[in-house]
């Protein structure tokens, strides 16, 4: 499945529970030898409230709480199955909400309540002001990239405030930052422009992972850093390279509601022993340009 081409392998793993080791998860994760992915998911049985449980892992075979693309597509397949216009699922980062929009494949999620005190990013060092930390990448007296706005939604995201998203490299720079000791957990690193009040451009370096199409969590931290610096509306659209999704920071309890588009890409069939893997059923994609 993806969001907005942010893609995962889901596993329904609650009749059946999935173990795996990180060598594991990274081959099937790799793109040249294996189906490929951001993140690779098994749904399992929830034991605290929700529908389901949601366990996720990056390609590194690291563990991650939260991944809000991630959430919108199980979403829509447990919406489906169960019938329902709502269902809650279990994470590590909290109960979460999926809501079924307009059409089978478009899924908002409410995302929660964002965490923006310096320890809860978490920091290595204390700041009063998360809207714009001390932090720079490059000459002191001509930095590359400087003082970004800090959030965590379910991971840590620090997110650099630039007029061109596509000058700068950050395949060379989120490495950098992702690992910089101000961020004990690391970080997800981004770059955004505000276009208007009612749009940002982003590009995203996600924490073992890498530069991706898309991250829902970055959406959401650098939706609720523009609103906080005065710089965008509480409802904005925010422009990735897979494409868009709508971030409203509701006023009246604080949670982000994130809206967009999910695909099928395929199901299929894979060996846990040789990871061999076949293709058994066609996708979204497929199905429509066969009709």
């Amino acid at each position: 499945m993806n969001g907005l081409g942010n893609d995962f392998v889901v596993f329904d793993a609650r009749q059946d529970p999935l173990a795996l080791k990180p060598a594991q998860i990274a081959a099937i994760g790799n793109r040249q030898s294996g189906i490929g992915f951001d993140q690779m998911v098994t749904v399992e049985r929830s034991t605290n409230g929700g529908y389901a449980f949601m366990r996720i892992h990056n390609c590194d075979g690291s563990q991650v709480d939260a991944c809000g693309n991630a959430t919108r597509c199980i979403g829509r397949l447990l919406l489906g199955e169960a019938g329902l216009k709502a269902v809650t699922i279990e994470t590590n980062a909290g109960l979460l909400q999926a809501f079924s929009r307009e059409s089978e494949s478009k899924v908002a999620v409410d995302m929660g309540v964002p965490r923006l005190g310096w320890q809860d990013i978490p920091l290595a060092e204390e700041f009063a002001d998360t809207t714009q930390i001390e932090l720079q990448i490059g000459p002191i007296d001509a930095p590359v990239l400087h003082s970004p706005s800090v959030v965590n939604v379910g991971n840590p995201h620090a997110i650099f405030w630039v007029v061109d998203v596509n000058a700068y490299e950050l395949d060379k720079l989120g490495p950098l930052l992702e690992n910089h000791p101000i961020f004990p957990e690391k970080a997800n690193i981004s770059i955004a422009h505000v276009v208007n009040r009612n749009e940002i451009r982003l590009r995203v370096w996600e924490r073992g992972v890498g530069l991706t199409e898309a991250c829902g969590t970055a959406a959401c931290a650098t939706a609720v850093a523009a609103i906080r610096k005065n710089l965008c509306e509480r409802l904005v659209q925010v422009h990735l390279p897979g494409g868009t999704i709508e971030i409203e920071w509701r006023a009246e309890d604080d949670h982000i509601i994130m809206t967009g588009e999910t695909e099928i890409e395929f199901e299929g069939l894979l060996d846990l022993e040789t990871l061999a893997f076949e293709r058994t059923a066609a996708g979204d994609a497929v199905a429509e340009s066969v009709t």
